[in-house]
């Protein structure tokens, strides 16, 4: 009988240690400052950008409304945008950069773990009453999204649209 319970003994401890290697969690203050080096992986939206190359910012309001102020916003192929976060709220809010479809299966997954651990250079996690920036820069032409992926925020709309227009000024 005693055999039995090593396979699940097994099985939980390789789920803690994969599951810690995700990144920080949300309730940490700490993780919105990222340390050491930016990770720059090319994605459909384009890569983390260089704070020498900001052709310009756009600031960012966060409302415990569930809504982004401004919820769009238009970009230049090749611009390189600092995105300026205030959290206007009262409560923890994050700006993720991504397609529709990976902020609709990351949305997700954070109904399911909320606690979900994670840090990448296209998203700000912006404590109440706190800033936080993302620097960007816009590779690819398209329609692309932004969101809170906090579990309840993206089901009660809080997202917005970033448009990259080609030089022919067509997103895609």
């Amino acid at each position: 009988m005693q055999s039995n319970k090593h396979p699940l003994r097994a099985a939980l401890i390789v789920l803690a240690l994969t599951s810690a290697g995700w990144a920080h969690a949300h309730g940490d203050e700490a993780h919105a400052a990222k340390a050491g080096p930016v990770r720059k992986e090319q994605k459909p939206w384009g890569i983390a950008g260089d704070a020498k190359a900001v052709t310009r910012t756009i600031n960012v309001t966060m409302m415990d409304t569930m809504r982004f102020s401004p919820d769009r916003v238009d970009i230049k192929l090749g611009e390189t945008v600092r995105f300026a976060h205030k959290n206007a709220g009262g409560q923890l809010h994050e700006f993720v950069i991504g397609t529709q479809e990976e902020n609709d299966a990351h949305a997700a997954l954070m109904v399911k773990f909320p606690g979900m651990e994670h840090s990448e250079p296209y998203m700000a996690h912006v404590g109440a009453g706190k800033t936080a920036e993302i620097v960007w820069t816009f590779n690819r032409p398209g329609e692309f999204d932004f969101a809170c992926l906090i579990a309840g925020h993206y089901q009660a709309g809080m997202k917005g649209k970033i448009f990259v227009a080609a030089a022919s000024g067509k997103t895609k």
